[in-house]
């Protein structure tokens, strides 16, 4: 299972699905990541965390520990 959590910057992944459980998938969905959602990692700060993404034309930064929740499919680099 590939997280996005495991996703290099400048790759695309589209999210297949969310694990985690209440209040913590709940917010992750209210972020706009939802299944079938396009996803492109921005920057990773210098210590791993957090992690800014580009979802739905905004941006967005989000823990490690949430993106670990997140399982997606590799789509490819960013042009």
């Amino acid at each position: 299972m590939t997280t996005l959590k495991d996703i290099s910057i400048g790759q695309t992944a589209k999210v297949i699905r969310l694990h985690g459980e209440g209040a913590v998938k709940r917010r992750i969905m209210d972020m706009g990541i939802t299944k079938g959602t396009e996803i492109l990692v921005r920057k990773v700060a210098p210590l791993g965390d957090p992690i800014e993404l580009k979802v739905r034309g905004y941006e967005l930064s989000i823990r490690k520990a949430d993106a670990q929740q997140i399982e997606v499919e590799v789509q490819g680099l960013h042009p």
